[in-house]
């Protein structure tokens, strides 16, 4: 027998009052724009129903509301103080040699330079070695091509967030 009723954590976040909503979801990716847009379209019924809304608000970001989510994240290595999910998120780094994190230091710098923004990846799951290898591919890319990797990349970590977000009990 399947169940047709809302996931309790979904349930949750959509009983939420506005401003509280509005608070979790811009804590998950710092866009006004996408926390708006995902906001609009509550309630969800699925879990699949909030990461498509996710998916199609992140597809319409400018380069103004994605420049905005990318101002949120920390550069890879450097989790901000206190952060217990930027701290989680990188967890790859936390047993870099101090070689590694200080080329990874260098690499930002250089990938920041030439886009304007810190080096943005979903970091979960990987290690400081593949954040380097993927720093050091992607610094050649054309800056479009590079907002739409980036794009990807913000998606990707938007459902990690979420899914947190609306986790059960």
């Amino acid at each position: 027998m399947t169940s047709t009723s809302t996931p309790p954590g979904l349930t949750r976040f959509n009983a939420l009052e506005e401003h509280a909503a509005f608070a979790a979801l811009h804590e998950a990716c710092a866009s006004t724009a996408w926390a708006r847009r995902l906001l609009a379209a509550r309630p969800y019924t699925t879990r699949d129903d909030l990461y498509a809304a996710s998916d199609a608000a992140m597809a319409e970001l400018t380069a103004e509301d994605l420049a905005e989510a990318m101002a949120g994240h920390p550069p890879i290595g450097r989790p901000k103080e206190g952060d217990p999910t930027s701290a989680r998120e990188q967890r790859g780094m936390a047993g870099a040699t101090e070689e590694l994190k200080a080329e990874m230091l260098e690499l930002n710098l250089a990938y920041q330079e030439k886009f304007g923004h810190v080096f943005l990846i979903c970091a979960t799951g990987r290690t400081g070695e593949q954040m380097r290898d993927a720093v050091k591919e992607r610094i050649g890319n054309a800056p479009e091509q590079e907002r739409e990797i980036v794009r990807t990349e913000l998606g990707k970590i938007n459902r990690i967030r979420l899914a947190r977000l609306v986790e059960e009990d």
